[in-house]
């Protein structure tokens, strides 16, 4: 990655890199920790039969949004709105009324994706430079404008967007429904064979990025130990990945993106 180059870096140039996939999970489960977010999932989800829908689902929609065609990027458009369309309840308990339309659920999916690919990237890569880094963040609106969330809700710095997250993360809460999907999707029993192989790193990587408070929402457990082992998982990743030639780096997206019509 040429952070010196002439024009700023953009999602473009960040999204591809594969080795962002180890925040995926965590990314998820701060979704869900969004009481709107984890019910409407919980009501109109089906982790428990097919775990990967969800995360395929994203992954292409990142990809065509960031690298793909005009054309990809209106049909994953379309795919993500009809499939959000039936996802909506009322209100019930301590649960507020949700729709997958509100724009306000829009900003916090697009906040999570954006704040755990950062997480990632900052420790494997080279910090990246001021200007970089606010053109990157700036970018990353039209995960969430691209379903229609008003432009202006999304902060308008990195230093808004920092209170904007320090606010959010004091509203999550997790109850037993929400648990309970979160369990379904890190045990992945209806996953591949390759994919249950690949949980027990999943899981870990999944548990050692969240915020403290959020993990102990979710009850999953962490040591010490565990604290050491995470850093010398991206201590090593931060000396080898640099190394891996691009076109395995950005394997995965190439991937989707042949698969999604132009």
């Amino acid at each position: 990655m040429n952070a010196n180059k002439a024009t700023p870096m953009t999602l473009a140039d960040v999204a591809p890199e594969s080795v962002l996939l180890a925040g995926a999970g965590r990314a998820i489960l701060l979704q869900l920790a969004h009481p709107s977010v984890g019910h409407g999932v919980a009501g109109h989800s089906n982790f428990a039969s097919d775990p990967l829908k969800r995360f395929h689902g994203t992954l292409a929609y990142i990809y065509a949004l960031s690298n793909g065609t005009a054309g990809q990027r209106k049909t994953v458009q379309r795919q993500v709105q009809r499939s959000h369309l039936p996802v909506k309840g009322a209100a019930s308990g301590d649960v507020p009324a949700y729709s997958a339309a509100d724009p306000h659920l829009q900003l916090w999916v697009a906040a999570t994706l954006y704040e755990s690919a950062c997480q990632t990237y900052d420790v494997v890569f080279p910090a990246l430079a001021e200007s970089d880094a606010e053109s990157v963040y700036r970018s990353y609106a039209v995960l969430g404008t691209a379903l229609g969330m008003p432009a202006e809700l999304w902060p308008k710095s990195r230093a808004d967007f920092a209170v904007y997250w320090e606010d959010q993360l004091a509203e999550l809460h997790v109850d037993d429904t929400v648990r309970a999907v979160a369990a379904e999707l890190l045990a992945a029993r209806a996953a591949p064979w390759w994919i249950r192989a690949a949980m027990p790193l999943a899981r870990f990587l999944t548990a050692g990025m969240l915020p403290p408070e959020v993990r102990q929402m979710y009850a999953l457990p962490w040591s010490s130990r565990s604290d050491r082992l995470l850093r010398l998982f991206f201590g090593s990743a931060a000396k080898l990945v640099p190394l891996v030639p691009t076109k395995v780096r950005h394997a995965p997206m190439h991937y989707y993106l042949k698969r999604i019509p132009a």
